[in-house]
């Protein structure tokens, strides 16, 4: 099967796990929380849509090829499977149940297809704007709306670093990410919760740059796949500080470090502005 005959199913699979987040979030079915932990709670409707993403997906693609890495299954899965399997499917059932929770709007739902580390196909759903945005190794990046009239999207030519916006996490925040946040020059912050909305919030030129430094906790794989190759078919770079691209399926979920997300055509600059300003604040703080 051709990527891009798997981008069809996979984005068809998005709009029915899409529906299935939206009929929850506006009362039609009633959610309760059914976990919380320190990375936050869990939902009926995270596991409802969980259930609908990995049940369609197998009829197509069979676990003794495909390897499978969802929020909601990874703590029971085998990993060592998946690790072996060069084709693996990441998902974020609900990116962002906080928003879900508290009626913001601000959340999303993930798929990607990663070939040995890397997305492939990718699917950042918006439910409560009835968007899809996918994409699928070097054919570009493209939104669909609800009467599926599809439209390429490509992030903005903005080539200075002056005066940026800057979009970053309404909740993973502490003093020393505050600091960079005022260590940059910027017009405006935007604050968002989940991290599809950020980086589509890019692509829709709304905002410049996406920062996130680890801490007690990083993001996983699951929040970073999809929403990397939607933008980097878009035209724009999601990298660590150093400039390095991430990989997935690598045993740790955990996508410990510092990254960078924008239009692409400042970016090192910022790579660069990011590790100095870090740097003097970490001996700001020892001193």
């Amino acid at each position: 099967m051709k990527l891009k005959e798997i981008e069809t199913i996979t984005r068809s699979i998005a709009w029915g796990a899409a529906k299935i987040l939206h009929s929850y979030y506006c009362g039609k079915n009633k959610f309760k929380i059914t976990e919380s932990s320190q990375d936050g709670p869990t939902t009926t409707a995270d596991i409802k849509s969980n259930n609908y993403i990995l049940k369609n997906l197998q009829i197509f693609f069979p676990k003794d090829i495909f390897g499978y890495l969802s929020e909601e299954n990874y703590k029971y899965d085998s990993h060592h499977s998946r690790i072996q399997k060069d084709w693996v499917w990441i998902i974020d059932p609900l990116d962002g149940t906080k928003e879900f929770i508290n009626k913001t709007g601000e959340y999303a739902l993930h798929i990607a297809l990663a070939y040995q580390g890397r997305p492939v196909v990718a699917v950042v759903a918006i439910p409560e704007t009835q968007t899809i945005y996918f994409a699928t190794k070097g054919y570009g990046t493209f939104v669909e709306d609800l009467n599926h009239k599809i439209t390429q999207i490509k992030v903005s030519n903005r080539n200075t670093i002056e005066n940026l916006s800057l979009v970053v996490s309404k909740s993973h925040r502490n003093t020393r990410f505050q600091s960079l946040i005022d260590a940059f020059s910027t017009k405006d912050i935007v604050y968002m919760g989940s991290l599809g909305k950020k980086i589509t919030t890019i692509l829709e030129q709304k905002a410049n740059v996406y920062i996130s430094i680890s801490g007690k906790s990083a993001p996983k794989d699951w929040d970073f796949a999809a929403p990397d190759l939607i933008l980097t078919e878009a035209g724009g770079k999601f990298t660590y500080f150093n400039g390095d691209i991430p990989f997935y399926n690598r045993g740790d979920v955990s996508q410990w470090g510092n990254f960078i997300a924008s239009n692409g055509y400042f970016h090192e600059a910022l790579c660069e502005k990011s590790i100095n300003s870090l740097n003097e604040i970490d001996k700001r703080v020892i001193v």
